[in-house]
């Protein structure tokens, strides 16, 4: 088994997003004693956004690229080669300004790649990845609830993983963190979920 950990918040020590997935890993490798395990951390290494260079570089077919495009290709590819080759997901995922960070966008567009993740049939878009599992832990400084119209966060990844065919998705939620003794309850309510995967 292979476990993908990505991080994405830049509040370092005391991010609430961090300690989930710590404690998401702790418990995958408790299970999975011989799991190899990689991590990429989008919060102290961010990817750059997409410009032309790079989107060619992922969607264009070989002859159509440039040089740059050419040499841009590897490491983009290595992106979308860690994630396709990973059996689990497991994804920090605060809520800044009702939506995900940037950095964590920027590695969700270089999966989104048309006739590898996803194609375009008679009959709508079939998402083409399977036999994958994503866990992301949810944090956030309000409490929102499962239906908020203001929740543009665990709604993205669901909607976006589902679109590339991915079924299989857990969130564990610490919701309310920003709140007087919210951090305590909402870490309480997250672990024992946690303990539950």
């Amino acid at each position: 088994m292979k476990i993908l950990r990505i991080d994405s918040s830049t509040t370092g020590a005391s991010s609430v997003t961090r300690e989930m997935t710590g404690l998401i890993m702790e418990k995958l490798k408790a299970d999975n004693p011989d799991a190899e395990v990689v991590t990429r951390d989008l919060g102290v290494e961010p990817l750059a956004h997409l410009n032309p260079i790079t989107t060619g570089a992922i969607r264009m077919g070989e002859d159509d690229w440039t040089d740059d495009m050419k040499a841009a290709a590897p490491p983009e590819k290595a992106i979308l080669d860690e994630f396709l080759s990973a059996d689990v997901v497991v994804i920090g995922a605060p809520m800044y300004n009702f939506t995900i960070p940037s950095a964590l966008k920027s590695w969700i567009d270089r999966l989104g790649v048309p006739r590898v993740t996803f194609r375009y049939s008679e009959d709508g878009p079939e998402g083409l990845v399977d036999g994958h599992r994503i866990i992301v832990a949810s944090g956030r400084g309000g409490s929102y609830g499962d239906d908020s119209p203001a929740d543009y966060q665990e709604g993205l990844l669901k909607t976006f993983f589902n679109f590339i065919g991915v079924t299989d998705i857990t969130i564990i939620r610490a919701e309310g963190v920003g709140m007087p003794g919210g951090r305590e309850k909402a870490m309480a309510a997250a672990k024992e979920q946690i303990a539950k995967l």
